[in-house]
């Protein structure tokens, strides 16, 4: 089974980090920064820390397993993380040198419903899970600094 982890990147100012996504002939969506364990990692929560490290140069301190998706051949782990520092300028990931992948944008979303309103984050389980946890209050970011 694959096995992939992305996080719910939340700065400073309460707002979260997503990848806005454009390729040809698809309408542009976000996805949440993170990507494949690979056999090499310690644990998920360090292909975590890789994939932070990768795709926007960061430090993250990850504070708690948010949501997993589960599919017969992929599971997917949504954590929750406070991130410390990024730089989109020094992403090193090899999806960024290779051809055809499209463009990868970071942006800065607020951690709002409006927010999350205002894209088309994919997958759109995730997308509903963080607008209830917004919605009610119950994200738990704040409790867990």
């Amino acid at each position: 089974m694959i096995e992939r982890v992305r996080a719910v990147l939340v700065t400073a100012d309460d707002t979260m980090l997503v990848i806005r996504r454009t390729k040809p002939g698809i309408p542009e969506y976000w996805v949440l920064p993170g990507g494949g364990v690979e056999p090499s990692d310690e644990s998920r929560e360090a292909a975590l820390h890789r994939e932070i490290h990768e795709e926007i140069a960061g430090r993250a301190d990850i504070i708690r397993l948010l949501h997993t998706m589960e599919t017969d051949d992929e599971r997917q782990l949504f954590y929750l993380a406070r991130i410390v520092t990024w730089s989109f300028d020094d992403r090193t990931g090899p999806e960024f040198s290779s051809e055809g992948r499209g463009e990868y944008a970071l942006e800065e979303v607020p951690l709002t419903l409006e927010g999350l309103d205002g894209i088309d984050l994919k997958p759109e389980e995730i997308a509903h899970v963080l607008r209830g946890a917004v919605g009610a209050g119950s994200l738990g970011v704040e409790a867990s600094l």
